[in-house]
């Protein structure tokens, strides 16, 4: 088994060395299932592997929108369609300058196997667009909308692949989105697209569940050391919904973020993110569409570091909260270093594969991967297909006690893994385990 492993990832490297997030992706999953691979040897027999790593199909399209000067430009959209061997593909969209082949296929392969681990019948997708929201108008940005879904319309629907939100993507662009879905399709189609507003069949704690479901799988963690989220200091990248929703819900719980990041920097507040007004003024920066944190500084008198990153505040528990890679190896450094005890994933891989194998690897850290501790913005998406198909909408409470009791048995299952396959505490690779397990049993169940 280990010789095709190693086929496998030669293959991959050859042909995929021009998109590094993907690769970066896939060959640390790999690595992680690696366990569970001598459970059979149907799975070299079937290709199994190559097949998993493989998308089912990628889309690319133009997508030519007008300005408010009436100049045209030319953006390019993407869609990847990874896997449905357990339900309707099911995935985010990026409206950001970085979007390109390897990043939409890295987050569609991550999305792939954070669906699976949510108990619930949903595959894997991504897809977004090279365009950026910041500093257009709201006119701008609909016909941006409405032209990249004259493109996509085609390829998505309740039973097919339904599209959420991501970076660049909020309410206002899937308001947008599924208007025009609706005028070129003739249906009003609930499920089609999720992170609807609520007076059009969006669901309850929507824009706080990434965040919400990352603090209740961090809890669990705690919990398992006779630990509680009470006192806990925590640093905090970013200032979008993630860290939004990890700032309300530690703060609910007891413990108190301590950093924010931007691309501009970090602010440092020893006071906590813990007030409703700073949570608000989370938001207000968001919707300025600045995307600088020193504004918070600004407003409440806390030091901001221009240039540097919140890692080397020593805290309790560092959750990553704004993009990948944003972590390297001197940034895991330093957080051994300040005997962090608690490393938690929002963000979808933040952390470089060298980083994230250092602090796995060291005995003072406990760490938990995106694919498990990151899933609560996919989970309140898959609750409102539930809710659409009702033709009834729950309420707060009672969605966020279902996001809490999924996020429960996703921690459950991740460490039952990695004590099935002899891997101790090891959350990371326990996830990527039972999210395999799952896919590629259906897949085998499906034949070729």
């Amino acid at each position: 088994m280990s010789d095709y492993v190693s086929s496998v990832s030669a293959a991959l490297r050859q042909r995929y060395a021009d998109q590094p997030e993907y690769l970066q992706s896939v060959l640390t999953w790999l690595e992680m299932i690696t366990p569970a691979l001598q459970d059979s040897d149907v799975y070299e027999r079937l290709d199994l592997l190559t097949r998993m790593v493989e998308p089912d199909r990628m889309l690319s399209f133009t997508v030519p929108w007008v300005d408010d000067k009436g100049f045209a430009h030319t953006c390019h959209g993407y869609r990847v369609q990874f896997n449905s061997a357990i339900g309707p593909y099911k995935g985010g969209l990026r409206f950001h300058p970085s979007v390109n082949p390897s990043v939409v296929k890295f987050l569609g392969f991550e999305q792939t196997y954070k669906n699976a681990l949510t108990g619930l019948p949903i595959g894997g997708a991504a897809g977004g667009a090279d365009f950026d929201p910041r500093g257009k108008s709201n006119r701008e940005i609909m016909r941006f909308c409405q032209s990249f879904m004259t493109a996509l319309y085609r390829h998505i629907g309740a039973d097919t692949d339904i599209p959420a939100g991501d970076i660049g993507v909020g309410a206002r662009e899937i308001g947008y989105l599924f208007g025009e879905y609706k005028r070129l399709t003739g249906r009003s189609e609930s499920s089609a697209l999720t992170g609807k507003g609520l007076t059009y069949g969006g669901s309850k704690i929507r824009q706080e569940a990434a965040g919400f479901g990352t603090v209740y799988f961090t809890a669990r963690m705690l919990e398992h050391q006779g630990e509680t989220m009470e006192g806990k200091r925590l640093a905090v990248s970013g200032f979008g919904n993630m860290s939004w929703g990890v700032c309300r819900k530690s703060a609910e719980l007891g413990g108190k973020v301590v950093t924010l990041s931007g691309p501009d920097g970090y602010v440092y507040d020893p006071d906590g993110v813990t007030t409703q007004e700073k949570f608000d003024f989370m938001l207000q920066m968001r919707a300025s569409g600045a995307d600088k944190v020193e504004a918070y500084a600004d407003r409440f008198g806390v030091e901001f570091y221009a240039g540097k990153k919140p890692w080397e505040v020593p805290v309790d528990i560092v959750i990553p909260c704004a993009t990948q890679n944003e972590l390297d190896v001197e940034d895991a450094v330093r957080i051994v270093a300040n005997n962090v005890r608690y490393y938690v994933e929002g963000s979808n891989m933040p952390a470089t594969s060298d980083a994230l194998n250092l602090l796995r690897l060291s005995p003072r850290v406990l760490t938990a991967g995106s694919k498990a501790s990151g899933t609560g913005g996919v989970v309140v998406s898959a609750l409102e297909m539930v809710q659409n198909s009702l033709r009834y909408s729950w309420t707060r409470r009672e969605v966020e006690e279902r996001l809490k009791k999924i996020m429960g048995d996703i921690y459950d299952a991740s460490a039952a893994a990695a004590e099935e396959y002899g891997l101790g505490y090891d959350l990371i690779a326990g996830n990527d385990i039972a999210a395999f397990k799952k896919i590629s049993q259906a897949m085998i169940a499906q034949g070729l």
